[in-house]
């Protein structure tokens, strides 16, 4: 899952990106509303989730999302903010936030909102997923191969899960980057090339190619 965050101080901006990392998101933050609205709007299918700030300097949170909802734009948004008043929340979910967040809150909560959200009927994802001799438990972060556990990093299940989602698809090393890393990731780097010979090395077999590299174009999990 790929969430973005809206929030103008940048402190709690990365302890709630570094928050979703060690869960196995994958997490973008920007630093005001402006920029955060034109992020959401040009990249809205890269993310599963929004993040969102009621003030912030530029465009307020209020402003961003209602600013979203017109344009048709229909990610899920959680709202954060410091006040506990009933008036923000009403207008907050009035203008089309999906729920929210009173400041401060626990990582713990957070997640459990995220994938509660997540879990709804437009949004919802098989949990178990099934290729060959593999299993994918998504919601235990667990793979297993003829029954037989695997231990894969959490980037190296991102990534897996990623392929796997779009299986005979070849996807290429940019697709990769964009959903499985950070939005500002080095593209030159070869992390994806040293993920994938990982990966490989664990779920393929003699019996037939699950995982392939097509030559100058990408990676594709074949069924």
């Amino acid at each position: 899952m790929k969430i973005l965050i809206i929030e103008d101080q940048e402190s709690i901006a990365k302890l709630i990106k570094s928050g979703l990392e060690s869960e196995g998101f994958v997490a973008d933050y920007i630093l005001d509303g402006k920029d955060g609205q034109l992020r959401a709007e040009l990249f809205h299918k890269d993310y599963d989730l929004l993040l969102l700030d009621l003030n912030m300097p530029k465009i307020n949170g209020l402003d961003v999302c209602k600013n979203i909802r017109k344009l048709k734009i229909s990610i899920p948004i959680i709202m954060l903010t410091g006040k506990d008043g009933n008036e923000d929340i009403i207008n907050g979910l009035n203008v089309g936030a999906d729920d929210y967040l009173v400041k401060p809150f626990s990582n713990k909560i957070l997640v459990a909102r995220i994938r509660a959200i997540l879990r709804r009927p437009k949004t919802t994802i098989n949990p178990i997923i099934e290729i060959k001799n593999l299993k994918m438990d998504v919601a235990g972060k667990k793979i297993f191969k003829n029954e037989k556990e695997i231990k894969l990093t959490t980037k190296e299940f991102s990534l897996l899960e990623y392929l796997i989602r779009n299986q005979n698809c070849v996807l290429s090393k940019d697709q990769i980057l964009s959903n499985v890393w950070d939005f500002s990731f080095d593209s030159f780097s070869n992390v994806v090339e040293v993920h994938i010979t990982n990966i490989r090395k664990k779920i393929n077999d003699h019996d037939g190619l699950i995982l392939e590299t097509v030559r100058g174009m990408g990676y594709r999990i074949n069924n």
